[in-house]
């Protein structure tokens, strides 16, 4: 299995529905997104997929959110826009620019330089190929 690691970042303001604290308020962020990418087998020029392509998928999805009140997004205009959901969204999305055999492993979104959290879609940590 081989592994390729992208990072972006985006900054945004959100606010928690329903939490009972601080982070209810309208507050922001400076996210850092991290996401890890994996296949079984590399292209024809040795490679899981260009970086540079990746990262163009991952900054046509932060570029959505960069700069936003998260809560009028979609679908965080419904779902409650938490680190862990952002992570969701983001993997969610990077999968269907992906080429078939070319899985996400893994998001992670930080929040501030000590806090963050991770989504694992449910087919990684074994076949990328379960995934397609």
């Amino acid at each position: 299995m081989y592994e390729l690691s992208v990072q972006g970042n985006f900054s945004a303001a959100h606010n928690l529905r329903g939490y009972k604290g601080d982070c209810e308020r309208l507050h922001g962020h400076n996210w850092r997104v991290h996401v890890h990418l994996a296949a079984d087998e590399l292209d024809g020029l040795g490679m899981v997929m260009d970086f540079r392509d990746v990262k163009g998928l991952l900054n046509e999805i932060l570029s959505e959110l960069d700069h936003s009140y998260l809560n009028e997004v979609k679908p965080f205009d419904v779902q409650n826009p938490t680190t862990e959901n952002l992570c969701c969204h983001i993997a969610e999305r990077l999968a269907k620019g992906l080429p078939d055999r070319v899985a996400v492993q893994r998001v992670t979104c930080w929040e501030s330089e000590n806090c963050g959290s991770s989504y694992v879609p449910p087919a990684s940590g074994g076949d990328p190929q379960a995934q397609a």
